[in-house]
Formats: C-alpha cells, structure tokens, sequence
C-alpha cells in the first residue's frame, strides 16, 4: 500500500519548545528550551481543469491536513508557504 498526497503549506508558525541534549561529561540527558516551526498542510485545490493533477487529487481528498512540529530550523527552512509537496505514506514495517 502507498498513498501519495499532494499538499500545499498554508501555515509555518514559529514557537518555542523543548530539545533533548546529551552532557559530554555526564553522559545524562536533560531538556533545554529550543526554536520550532510548526508546517501545515492541506490538501491542494482543483484549478477547473479536470485532467490536471491538482483536480484529480482534490476531487478525492478535497478536505483534511497534515501538521508537524519540528526543532531542526535548518530542515523547517526549506518548507516555503503557498508551495506544494507531496506527502507519501507507506506502511511502517
């Protein structure tokens, strides 16, 4: 089973967690606070044209999201708003 969606970011929002860090000396974890970006996504539009992809895949999902929270600023970056991605989804073995 794969599913693919196609996604269009409509939010990055930018907030304030937690990351885990290892103590080079302790070799003990611990929390300290960290930057994160929240990306949402939802599913694209149709444009009128019934052969183009974007139609097609709304006409099957015209509802839903996909959200994450992340703390890798360096990887959120390349996530741009009004752009669209696909979404893969595959069973977990």
């Amino acid at each position: 089973m794969k599913i693919r969606c196609k996604m269009l970011v409509n939010g990055i929002e930018r907030g304030m967690g937690s990351k885990q860090v290892i103590d080079p000396t302790t070799g003990k974890s611990h929390y300290v606070p960290a930057e994160q970006r929240t990306i949402k996504l939802h599913p694209v539009y149709g444009n009128g044209d019934p052969n183009h992809e974007n139609t097609k895949f709304w006409g099957a999902t015209p509802s839903g999201q996909f959200q994450f929270t992340m703390i890798s600023l360096e990887t959120a970056e390349m996530f741009e708003l009004n752009k669209e991605y696909y979404v893969d989804i595959t069973p977990a073995e």
